[in-house]
């Protein structure tokens, strides 16, 4: 196992809880017509091109001319996505602190909207310990792509196979390992745990 010299997170269910269901079931009470609405009117794949880097002003008032009946919700989902985060991931944020206090050099690499993480981050001051956190909605690149991958080891300074790259998602775990990065599947914070310490980055 080669050392690792940078460990780098993602960040949405690997650092932080994240589903549009956490909003949206406060403000539609029926499991069928909430059901419905995320998998036709704010789906994952529309919120994806936020991701992408297409801007809210752009999204939204497409979306609302094409659901009218919806348009309270639509905005909601601009002016209310933080509530689609409800808090950590059991167990991520003690192994950040971790790795922080052990000087390992921390980074980011997340699939996130610019404008949503512009209202995010300062909420978590979590990432003061990061050096450095590419955002796809900034860059207009996003993972799984080679290019976020290759524009993340210039700007990190490390090479791929002297980085962990953590990830919930298989397909990118799959490009970054096929680019060379050291991989974790991240499904909980224990198996994580004893995958740093394998690599004696945490004791």
């Amino acid at each position: 196992m080669t050392d690792v010299k940078a460990v780098v997170f993602d960040v949405g269910r690997v650092i932080v809880q994240w589903d549009l269901r956490h909003l949206f079931a406060k403000l539609i009470d029926d499991p069928a017509r909430l059901d419905w609405f995320l998998a036709n009117v704010v789906t994952q794949e529309w919120h994806f091109e936020h991701d992408a880097g297409r801007a809210l002003a752009d999204m939204v008032p497409q979306r609302k001319a094409q659901f009218p009946q919806y348009a309270d919700l639509i905005d909601a989902y601009a002016s209310r996505f933080l509530e689609t985060i409800p808090g950590p991931v059991p167990g991520t944020l003690p192994l950040i602190e971790q790795l922080a206090a052990r000087e390992v050099p921390l980074f980011g690499i997340t699939n996130f909207g610019d404008e949503f993480w512009t209202q995010f981050r300062p909420t978590m001051p979590i990432f003061d310990h990061f050096a450095d956190i590419v955002v796809s909605g900034t860059e207009k690149m996003v993972k799984p792509d080679r290019a976020i991958f290759d524009l993340a080891a210039v700007r990190f300074g490390h090479s791929p196979a002297d980085m962990l790259f953590i990830d919930d998602n298989a397909d990118n775990i799959a490009s970054a390992r096929a680019l060379g990065w050291q991989v974790h599947l991240f499904t909980k914070a224990e198996g994580l745990a004893a995958d740093l310490r394998e690599r004696a980055l945490i004791q």
